[in-house]
């Protein structure tokens, strides 16, 4: 039996459960919620129930062994990767510069994720995700230390005060009229599960600002502060303009991906390259870059 106090205050019941019990694996965890295994206060909750101080949750008695045993044998090289990738640290929040093809969660064929690798390296913390890259976007990741941090991030991402900007090499000549990007995104998921998403009209509003770094016949370099965090929203938003992002096997152009391939570019060339921390709680106000990968150096100045 655990009581809730002030700390899981409004937390849904999965979250919880998914953060007490690191090392079971998420289907199990909603296996046992859907089959009342899971009680609060005596009785079955759905996995959005949002706790509230003094509830009493009852978990049920869990098999982990083959799930520590995975979680004790993540790659040591790796784990040193990622201490030596944290460009800024403090009590409340840690920000990595992560290396692109590093998912940020497990599943779906990926034994694990950034956020296992982290909460390996700081055992004693607990490490949440405040906001998510794709697998192959490269450059600062925020996450939280304690529960009231990432409540307090989060908040600073809704009201737009925490500002994330990106990178990109693209495709050809962009204007420099382009400065703002709105159209609306539909996310969709195929039948073999391959996620996608569409500009749609009746999809989630989206914004993203457009700044040119360099531009040329051939490739731009851009920078893009996302106003909105749709998914895959900067790549999609690039392909509607026509400037596809190098590299990008999802939403890109094929002949353009095989002239960079010549030029050594296996990787999606977009970067998370900068965050702008309000003054919070938690926080002081300060300027976090990532500087560009190596990838890029090639195509500056050029």
């Amino acid at each position: 039996m655990v009581e809730i106090s002030a700390v899981q205050l409004n937390q849904r019941l999965d979250n919880f459960l998914l953060k007490l019990l690191k090392n079971v694996p998420r289907t199990r965890i909603y296996r046992i919620i859907r089959k009342g295994e899971v009680r609060v206060n005596k009785k079955r909750c759905k996995p959005d129930y949002k706790l509230q101080i003094g509830d009493q949750v009852r978990i049920p008695p869990l098999r982990v062994e083959a799930a520590e045993t995975a979680n004790s044998a993540l790659p040591k090289k790796l784990l040193e990767l990622l201490e030596r990738s944290i460009i800024y640290e403090s009590d409340h929040i840690l920000i990595l510069d992560k290396p692109a093809g590093l998912a940020v969660h497990s599943g779906s064929g990926v034994a694990f994720g950034v956020i296992d690798l982290v909460r390996k390296l700081r055992p004693d913390m607990a490490i949440e995700l405040v906001h998510r890259l794709d697998r192959d976007t490269s450059g600062c990741l925020l996450l939280a230390k304690h529960r009231q941090a990432l409540l307090a991030m989060q908040r600073c991402l809704q009201d737009n005060s925490l500002k994330k900007s990106y990178t990109a090499l693209v495709k050809g000549y962009w204007p420099r009229q382009i400065t703002r990007i709105s159209h609306a995104l539909k996310k969709a998921h195929l039948s073999n599960g391959e996620r996608r998403v569409y500009v749609d009209t009746g999809g989630k509003s989206a914004l993203s600002l457009v700044k040119v770094v360099q531009s040329g016949e051939n490739f731009s370099i851009i920078q893009i502060e996302i106003v909105t965090g749709r998914t895959h929203q900067i790549r999609v938003h690039c392909q509607a303009e026509g400037h596809e992002i190098a590299g990008d096997n999802k939403y890109g152009d094929a002949e353009f991906n095989l002239a960079m391939r010549q030029r050594k570019i296996k990787r999606l060339m977009l970067h998370a390259s900068r965050l702008e921390l309000p003054h919070s709680e938690f926080t002081a106000e300060m300027v976090i870059n990532a500087a560009l990968p190596e990838e890029f150096e090639q195509f500056l100045g050029r």
